[in-house]
């Protein structure tokens, strides 16, 4: 176990997860804390279900589907086969061991616990010696601007499978959403943040739109450096590619950079785009060029160590 003091990482989908796996497997355990987007959370069925808080505890818990980067492995849809017979909605593919978290985590909602005290709960009942915090207990709710109206996020990202063109993005209630006491903790204890190479615009944005997290990231007391989601000019999952170009980023680790630049140090970005480094550097940011792609435990490992040896040689 690698000691970098306390570490902050900010994560929403499979690819923020898979980093905060490799930062958990190195570090010791009570000096991480992932604060996680809660912007795409949504009711189905009567359940609360948070899609990245789930992605993140299940990758950390080792129990994610290798393959998907989401759910659980060896899962089963055999409730959403029966739900399907009786006319419920059953587009949001919900594994029945999966179902279980749902449940469990409505349950405790209802008795009057709030998003991070019943996240904590859970992910210590997997185990779990990192710290996973919901960016906010406040209902955040992602909307995606197309030409055909507003649409909800898991109705564009996993009904419509990202297809309508995106013309703009609102964060409802994000005007009203407070970061919580352990979020603000955290970040005050961190010697160092790293933004996982999530979505800039969906999963990491919602985050920075919490006013006093922004606040917190803009007058920082350590360092801050991102990793890149945007891999020669691509995203390996997830619509954040085709969100950057129709809001007008450059589709690349250039448009990351600036899209995150108030907030960070350092950036690192893959060696395939080492050719933008000279642009990175002109916004007035420290580059590191890694192998970022992450196909198992030791290449998440790998990344999360020489991200923080980076972010260390920033002090």
């Amino acid at each position: 176990m690698s000691n970098y003091g306390k570490v902050v990482a900010f994560a929403g989908g499979v690819g923020g997860a898979k980093l905060a796996t490799g930062l958990h497997s190195i570090l010791e355990d009570g000096t991480l804390s992932v604060v996680v987007n809660t912007a795409d959370d949504f009711t189905l069925h009567g359940l609360h279900i948070s899609p990245d808080v789930d992605t993140v505890m299940y990758n950390l818990a080792g129990l994610s589907d290798p393959k998907q980067g989401w759910g659980i492995k060896g899962d089963t849809n055999e409730a959403l086969k029966i739900l399907d017979i009786y006319g419920g909605a059953s587009w949001f593919k919900l594994g029945d061991k999966d179902i279980a978290t749902h449940i469990r985590r409505t349950q405790r909602l209802n008795e009057g616990k709030n998003l991070t005290e019943v996240t904590s709960e859970l992910s210590s009942a997997l185990g779990i010696k990192t710290t996973i915090l919901p960016m906010t207990n406040n209902e955040v709710a992602t909307r995606i601007i197309t030409p055909e109206g507003e649409l909800e996020f898991q109705d564009y990202f996993v009904a419509r499978k990202t297809l309508p063109k995106v013309i703009g993005v609102n964060f409802h209630g994000i005007e009203n959403a407070s970061a919580t006491k352990e979020v603000l903790s955290a970040i005050e204890e961190a010697s160092h943040i790293i933004f996982c190479p999530s979505n800039p615009i969906v999963s990491i944005g919602p985050i920075l739109e919490v006013s006093e997290i922004r606040e917190k990231l803009l007058n920082p007391h350590c360092t801050r450096v991102a990793v890149s989601p945007i891999i020669g000019g691509k995203a390996l999952r997830g619509p954040a590619a085709e969100m950057l170009k129709s809001l007008n980023y450059e589709v690349s680790a250039v448009g990351v950079a600036k899209f995150l630049r108030e907030f960070i140090d350092g950036f690192v970005m893959d060696t395939v785009d080492k050719q933008l480094k000279n642009q990175i550097e002109k916004i007035g940011l420290k580059i590191k060029t890694l192998p970022t792609i992450m196909s198992n435990l030791q290449t998440k490992r790998n990344l999360a160590r020489q991200t923080l040896e980076f972010s260390d040689s920033l002090k």
